[in-house]
């Protein structure tokens, strides 16, 4: 009994350690980038970049994850920092689900795990059409404002070109200041979210979950589950989706590897500092629905 006890704690502290060390350094990646848009991104800047139709400015949401290397943990403190900064709120919603299976990082890492081939074209494309449909249907909200948690006395109309230019050490220290402000706000949930993946892990065993995840519809939901319980890094998750490739459908593991990046548990916690409640499940439940059309659909038709 105590054997058994001691044997599930140091699983634990294991898989706890291995998810939190392994998404660390990319929050870390995210921070910096939130104090460099922070301290040398105005206001104006964005207007120009960003085009005043809602469905450009969702392509283009869902587009500019291609250039930031940040996964599921370090796009979260990024992406409030833009929509601090006056980006639209369906442009940010498409690249906070976007950044994470677009990036170069992930690109490399699933070009080598699975060739390139179909299930790198598929994984990317489903991924960008998922997280630009739900930018697009969070634009039709017509108070963004109501949806966000933003502080009370952040600035919405003020004319940043008006502000006198800092010099560049002066920023780079505010980089620095604001970058550990967010770490350590958002390393908070990343710990939480990572001990409640440790324990599902730990009180579930993936056996369980195997046992019961045959056929085209049923393992396209127990892939997602297991992606949302594991929480792993988008980064490697094409190398552990390896492991099921001989067990469970094509499109179940195309499920586990759009629907992960986007949303599991530690990632879900920490858009509770940047979304209301309601909206934050709203985050989870479409790209659940999305991804499982979409690849249920390829199982029955496509043959995979």
């Amino acid at each position: 009994m105590i054997t058994a006890i001691a044997g599930q704690v140091s699983s634990f502290v294991t898989i706890f350690l291995g998810i939190f060390i392994e998404a660390a350094p990319f929050l870390l990646l995210g921070a910096i980038a939130s104090g460099l848009v922070e301290s040398f991104v105005s206001r104006d800047d964005l207007t120009r970049l960003i085009p005043r139709n809602a469905f450009a400015a969702t392509l283009i949401g869902g587009l500019i994850g291609f250039t930031f290397p940040v996964c599921e943990c370090g796009v979260v403190p990024l992406t409030r920092r833009l929509l601090r900064k006056g980006l639209p709120l369906s442009t940010g919603i498409s690249f906070l689900l976007a950044a994470p299976i677009l990036n170069p990082v992930v690109l490399a890492s699933t070009a080598a795990a699975y060739g390139w081939g179909k299930m790198l074209a598929a994984r990317f494309m489903l991924g960008f059409l998922i997280a630009v449909a739900v930018g697009l249907i969070f634009s039709l909200h017509q108070s963004p404002q109501n949806i966000l948690l933003l502080p009370t006395s952040q600035p919405t109309g003020e004319n940043t070109a008006k502000r006198p230019i800092r010099p560049f050490r002066t920023r780079f220290q505010a980089v620095l200041r604001i970058a550990g402000d967010e770490f350590f706000e958002m390393g908070r949930f990343l710990v939480i979210g990572s001990l409640l993946a440790a324990l599902m892990q730990t009180l579930v065993p993936q056996a369980t979950l195997l046992a019961i995840g045959t056929g085209p519809v049923r393992s396209v939901f127990i892939m997602q589950i297991l992606a949302f319980v594991l929480s792993v890094c988008s980064t490697v998750d094409a190398f552990l989706s390896l492991a099921f490739v001989n067990t469970f459908t094509t499109g179940s593991i195309l499920a586990f590897l759009v629907f992960g990046p986007m949303v599991d548990i530690k990632s879900t916690l920490m858009f509770l500092r940047v979304f209301k409640k309601r909206y934050v499940l709203y985050l989870v439940v479409m790209p659940l629905l999305l991804t499982t059309l979409a690849t249920v659909f390829m199982n029955l038709n496509l043959g995979w």
